[in-house]
């Protein structure tokens, strides 16, 4: 189990487009992708999951990757939050 804690700098949290990108890394690994902010515990591989976390930009989430691709999962996800989600710049 590989867990970290993250905080979301996306101006516009995680709504539809970015939570879907999320979403879309997190399925393409066989092991489970969860987060945590607060007391709700995400699905980081379910769309309706995400959204329902109702996560803004400055929340601190903990994500957790667990099985067998757990570390690749997690530094994909990383990265992603790194690219801001993958949104388009703002103009």
């Amino acid at each position: 189990m590989v867990t970290k804690t993250v905080t979301i700098t996306s101006s516009e949290g995680l709504h539809l487009r970015p939570a879907t990108n999320l979403c879309k890394v997190a399925v393409s690994y066989d092991c489970d992708v969860t987060f945590v902010i607060g007391n709700y515990h995400a699905s980081a591989k379910s769309v309706i999951s995400v959204l329902a976390a109702k996560v803004k930009q400055g929340d601190e989430i903990t994500l957790t990757c667990d099985g067998k691709d757990e570390q690749e999962a997690m530094e994909a996800i990383m990265a992603l939050i790194e690219r801001d989600l993958d949104l388009p710049a703002k103009q």
